[in-house]
């Protein structure tokens, strides 16, 4: 399978959503948020110089983003103004990182865990209620990264970047995660952004081995695409979901991605619809 490039010129590519016929991303080092059409068109959304990642929306529409270098959720409502919605820097020990945000407006939000440069420590989770109120969620987690909620809204699947592992948690009817299971072990595979399709396997963005792949529950990856760069995350979107949107680049360092500006937006063609949330 070979992608097609669709859009050159980024710093470095994050949190890829479709939404009402365009792909909405962040931007680490453009420091924007930005949304493109099935053309290739892009539009800046909205600036935030605190360096963006996970994007996802209110039952109202709203849009909340992560808001990394701060530890927190912002929120941008329908006139463009922006406001805090919640404060994780009790709950995250390094910069936030991606974010799903179920139908009823429930986030999750992962975290690097430690700062960037220094000593590797587990994370926990922010659970964020629409509302805005944060609480902790499950510990114990090695780099939470890509997360996806599946169509019925009772189960979350979360990445973990450096265990190398998918692992599922039951949603509860509070937004608590209960459950704690293993849905594959990636061996050398390191997963990073995540996206779900109609028949539950999960596609992986996976930036140390130049490729995405398609696993389904129990370790059995079914698809597998060789890149030229390194893929950081990806989302199913187009009218039929079929489109698989890569986000890549050749690195994620801030000096280097920053200033050469390769990161891409590539797509290919798939057999099985998107799913669930995002």
């Amino acid at each position: 399978m070979k992608t097609e490039i669709v859009l050159t010129g980024l710093a470095f590519g994050e949190g890829p959503r479709w939404r009402d016929g365009h792909l909405w991303f962040s931007d680490f080092y453009r420091h924007g948020i930005f949304r493109m059409d099935e053309s290739g068109n892009e539009d800046l959304v909205l600036e935030v110089p605190t360096q963006p990642s996970g994007l996802g929306w209110l039952p109202n529409g709203d849009l909340l983003f992560v808001s990394m270098l701060d530890r927190s959720i912002k929120r941008m409502d329908s006139s463009g103004a922006v406001f805090l919605h919640a404060d994780l820097s009790e709950i995250a020990g390094g910069p936030c990182n991606d974010m799903v945000v179920s139908t009823e407006g429930i986030a999750y939000v992962g975290n690097f865990g430690f700062e960037e440069g220094k000593k590797f420590s587990q994370a926990a989770l922010a659970v964020v209620g629409a509302d805005g109120q944060a609480r902790k969620g499950p510990d114990g987690l090695d780099f939470p990264n890509g997360t996806v909620i599946n169509p019925e809204g009772d189960r979350l699947i979360i990445a973990e970047s450096y265990g190398s592992r998918l692992l599922s948690f039951d949603i509860e009817g509070d937004g608590s995660l209960s459950g704690r299971q293993l849905f594959a072990d990636l061996g050398s595979r390191v997963p990073d952004g995540i996206c779900l399709d109609a028949e539950g396997g999960i596609w992986v963005g996976d930036p140390a081995n130049h490729s995405v792949f398609r696993v389904i529950e129990g370790g059995e990856v079914t698809h597998h695409i060789d890149l030229e760069l390194n893929c950081y995350a990806c989302m199913l979107g187009g009218q039929d979901r079929k489109t698989l949107y890569l986000v890549t680049a050749p690195n994620s360092g801030r000096g280097g991605a920053a200033k050469l500006r390769e990161g891409r937006i590539e797509r290919v063609r798939v057999d099985i619809p998107g799913a669930g949330t995002p």
